[in-house]
């Protein structure tokens, strides 16, 4: 760890007195390739009010009315510490080499070749984020909130090891891959396939439509998934909705349907995802979800669009920076049965299926990009989560709240 604090300091320095530091820092030409030095460093904040759960339970001490508590309420953490070298060529072939210094694992590391010198036509081996869901796929360092949507955190397949190939032109592009587990080891495992196809029946400077569908399929890890989801808190260590250990699965599939709308400095956008879990020894088991948010640039700006992706340059005036006012809502629903009467008089229910929990969150917040290479962001999270606890032997409400803060700093 010591290693890679000493090595995220130089990055952060070398950017820091880079000349005229914006997205990239260009580094030399070597055999014909153009490389570049990409970093991201985020640092958040997370302040709970909880409900019924401790949201950053640590395991010190324990209430029987509330689980194991900590006695805090906040949290703080370097939340990604990203660096990545870039080469273009020689010829038609890009490469890319990432690692996140805080979580001690690679990110996107593979080879692609434009076939024909089209960057819309290519074929890529490596460790990628797979074909599904627009905000997965969308740049982290411009995400409209500072946690993604509880469905995309549950659903999103994101990088693996495999091939892919894409086609497309501006306006449309169809995507596949093949994929095992990801690079770094222990982490997400389970071979499978994807394909994600997108339409942009409008795709002109500051007006937008966006339309996708994507599925994913693959391999469970040895026949074990476990579906769940934190409450819009990357700092927070207890999940509200959860299906348990599935210890009899096959295969997951998800179905994911995509939308988004730009008009001017207004951009709006929604997914919704459908899961099927294929079961050995019981039924089949299905979950879906999905969220809708609205964001707007108040400063002016608008967005650009490449790749079935969105697209956010720098401010219009660096001094004054860009401002950004948004709202979400999201639902995750992991329920899929009921409760039968109890076998004799006065049992506990029985649980038909799995009963992992319903979720409803809102969002609101701002951004502030300053300059080429700062941002700060605060939102304000507020929960509505229903599951059923065997202990009390009905549906528990738990409604916390929370506000967070994150600064970040890339090149």
């Amino acid at each position: 760890m010591k290693l890679h604090r000493q090595l995220l300091t130089a990055a952060v320095a070398a950017a820091l007195f880079a000349p005229a530091a914006h997205a990239e820092v260009a580094i030399d030409v070597i055999g014909g390739s153009e490389i570049t030095f990409e970093g991201l460093v985020q640092a958040d904040g997370n302040w709970f009010s909880n409900d019924k759960a401790d949201l950053n339970t640590t395991g010190n001490a324990v209430d029987p009315n509330r689980g194991t508590m900590n006695g805090k309420n906040s949290e703080f953490e370097l939340r990604r510490a990203e660096l990545v070298l870039k080469g273009k060529g020689p010829g038609n072939i890009e490469w890319v080499v990432g690692y996140d210094a805080k979580a001690d694992k690679f990110l996107d590391t593979n080879l692609k070749y434009k076939l024909g010198g089209n960057s819309n036509h290519f074929l890529q081996a490596g460790q990628f984020k797979q074909p599904n869901s627009l905000e997965e796929l969308s740049s982290t360092k411009n995400n409209d909130f500072i946690s993604k949507a509880a469905v995309t955190n549950t659903y999103a397949v994101a990088r693996r090891l495999g091939v892919g190939y894409g086609v497309g032109d501006a306006n449309w592009s169809v995507t596949a891959s093949a994929f095992g587990r990801e690079l770094t080891r222990n982490l997400a495992h389970g071979s499978g396939y994807g394909v994600r196809g997108t339409f942009a029946p409008i795709n002109e400077k500051g007006n937008i439509l966006h339309l996708g569908l994507s599925y994913v399929d693959y391999d469970t890890d040895a026949d074990l998934l476990r579906l769940r989801a934190r409450p819009n808190a990357d700092l927070a260590t207890v999940r509200l909705v959860d299906s348990g250990d599935l210890k009899d699965t096959d295969r997951l599939s998800t179905i994911g349907a995509e939308a988004m709308y730009v008009q001017g400095p207004f951009k709006a956008q929604a997914e919704y995802y459908n899961a099927k879990v294929k079961r050995y020894d019981h039924d089949n088991y299905s979950t879906d979800g999905y969220y809708i948010s609205g964001v707007w640039n108040v400063t002016g700006e608008t967005w650009g669009y490449k790749g079935g992706t969105p697209s956010l340059g720098l401010p219009d005036e660096p001094g004054r920076g860009m401002w950004q006012l948004g709202a979400r809502f999201d639902s995750i629903d992991l329920n899929d049965g009921g409760l039968r009467a109890p076998a004799v008089v006065g049992g506990a229910p029985l649980v038909d299926g799995v009963l992992g929990g319903k979720m409803d969150i809102w969002t609101v917040g701002a951004n502030w990009y300053w300059r080429s290479n700062f941002k700060a962001s605060l939102n304000y999270v507020m929960v509505d989560s229903k599951k059923y606890s065997s202990s009390s032997q009905a549906f528990v409400s738990d409604k916390p709240n929370i506000l967070e803060a994150r600064l970040q700093f890339f090149w």
